[in-house]
């Protein structure tokens, strides 16, 4: 190994062991602080992501990437020395194009945003957060602005979360998905009544809720030696390490499903970064490489398996010792049709799905108008109702169960809600891909056994890190683009089955 690539790796191992201290600010700030801890969080949090950026962009940075770049000429692509070249060139020349300044206001604005964001959302104020949501639309087209865009504005901050993804391309998938998933929706729509879902709805202990989640992903596969799960206000996964992975999730003591399924969802980001390699552990390769692909993870095990009949065919008998008085006197077949029952909601992370992608274009067009200036945050109620009548047919009642739902506005993530609806096609991509080249697969699942599906998983994608972008990623996967044939295939199958349409 030459002296530059040492000390290019070294340096950028200081640069991700930094981001990772302030991931840890970030986890404590949403799990276990203090609500009067907020101000100082802010300061700690502003000045530890200034020193990342500062670091990482740095002139020295760019002079080891050169002579580091000299170094390995030659190497395969596929080694982890060309590859962490590729990604710290790119990252290094887009971040360079960011003042330090801005972004250390923009981690202030947001650690502060995510208290008045709770508090807003507990007490149906959507007024009380609007100064900071304003201020973060403000701050976030400045950092549109510093990136560079050809199309569209959006495009700058899509490129953070999903590299190389455009507008133009959300807006062609999701018009594709339109044709098909409206009239399968409307299809279901006309035979609501077909399945009911009152089983779900009845006392459930908390604390017996956390016990049998946490059964199902051990069994998964995720490692509590290596993670743990907390609770939030709104459920997230972080990690600071491969070998320190945490999730959390929310309990409705009356509703079986948000607990349940929630953990499933974030258990799949955590086995995503634990599996990745060994080798990459410490250095910027160690992460998802796109967000898109980080939510198939988690789409696939909430709900390819999670949701599946043969995953309950196993699990539905253990959690029926769980909740004996709720759940005893009820079939596999009842309860399999009433976690799937399709009924437009309020709450995106409690959506059923066939609707689950109507929240998400309703979402990404808001946030378009947003930054596109077509659209004010004071008008932002408003316009997320009309658009939930528009799409899913329902107002809701209160800003709680509408605009404030969700926690990615209040942190900052623009450009990060069509990463839901990628990872929904590409999980049902990889599922049947995976299944292919293991037809053991399913019945394994019946068996309450999934290492080999795991094992498929960490194989093609998670070992990998950031190595490869998106698109090449998912075509050594799957031996094609991103498509949408498998999914639709997947929920046509599955609901054509369940309401006979």
């Amino acid at each position: 190994m030459g002296d530059a690539l040492t000390a290019l790796k070294s340096r950028l191992a200081d640069v991700t062991s930094l981001s990772q201290i302030n991931a840890l600010l970030e986890w404590d700030l949403q799990t276990q602080m203090p609500p009067g801890g907020a101000e100082a969080r802010a300061r700690h949090m502003s000045v530890q992501s200034k020193l990342v950026h500062e670091m990482f962009t740095a002139d020295e940075t760019g002079r080891l990437i050169e002579a580091a770049s000299a170094e390995v000429s030659g190497a395969d692509y596929d080694s982890d020395d060309a590859s962490l070249l590729r990604v710290a060139r790119r990252d290094y020349e887009r971040e360079r194009k960011v003042p330090a300044d801005l972004v250390a206001e923009v981690t202030r604005t947001t650690t502060l945003a995510h208290d008045i964001w709770a508090k807003a959302r507990a007490n149906n104020d959507f007024k009380s957060f609007m100064p900071s949501l304003q201020r973060i639309i403000e701050l976030k087209i400045r950092v549109a602005e510093c990136y560079g865009y050809t199309d569209h504005i959006y495009d700058a901050l899509l490129d953070t979360y999903e590299p190389g993804l455009k507008t133009a391309d959300v807006t062609a998938m999701f018009a594709g998905l339109r044709t098909e998933l409206v009239p399968l929706v409307r299809a279901i729509g006309e035979r609501v009544d077909a399945v009911d879902d009152s089983v779900l709805h009845q006392d459930f202990d908390p604390e017996r809720q956390r016990q049998f989640a946490e059964l199902v992903i051990r069994r998964f596969g995720y490692d509590f030696s290596r993670g743990r799960q907390d609770r939030a206000v709104h459920p997230f996964a972080t990690n600071f390490s491969r070998n320190d992975v945490r999730i959390t999730t929310r309990f409705d003591p009356r509703w079986l499903n948000p607990a349940l399924f929630g953990t499933l969802h974030e258990a799949g980001h955590g086995m995503y970064e634990q599996g990745i390699g060994e080798e990459l552990e410490g250095n910027i390769l160690a992460g998802g490489t796109s967000l898109g692909v980080h939510e198939s993870q988690s789409r696939l095990w909430e709900n390819l398996i999670g949701r599946s009949r043969g995953f309950w065919t196993f699990f539905f008998p253990i959690l029926q010792t769980y909740f004996p008085d709720q759940l005893g006197r009820v079939d596999l077949e009842t309860f399999y049709r009433a976690i799937n029952r399709v009924k437009p909601s309020f709450i995106r992370v409690e959506a059923d799905e066939a609707t689950y992608n109507l929240h998400i274009m309703m979402r990404f067009e808001l946030e378009v108008d947003l930054l596109a200036g077509q659209l004010k945050v004071k008008d932002l109620p408003d316009a997320w109702n009309a658009r939930s009548q528009t799409y899913l047919g329902i107002v809701p009642p209160t800003d709680t169960l509408g605009v404030l739902q969700d926690v990615h506005w209040s942190s900052g993530l623009i450009g990060y809600f069509p990463t839901y609806s990628i990872g929904n096609l590409l999980s049902a991509q990889l599922f049947e891909k995976a299944v292919e080249q293991n037809p053991t697969i399913p019945e394994e699942i019946r068996r309450g056994e999934f290492a080999t599906l795991l094992h498929w998983l960490r194989e093609n994608i998670h070992k990998h890190g950031r190595k490869y972008e998106p698109p090449e990623l998912i075509r050594r996967a799957t031996g094609e683009p991103l498509q949408s044939r498998s999914y639709m295939r997947y929920l046509k199958s599955k609901y054509g089955e369940i309401y006979g349409v």
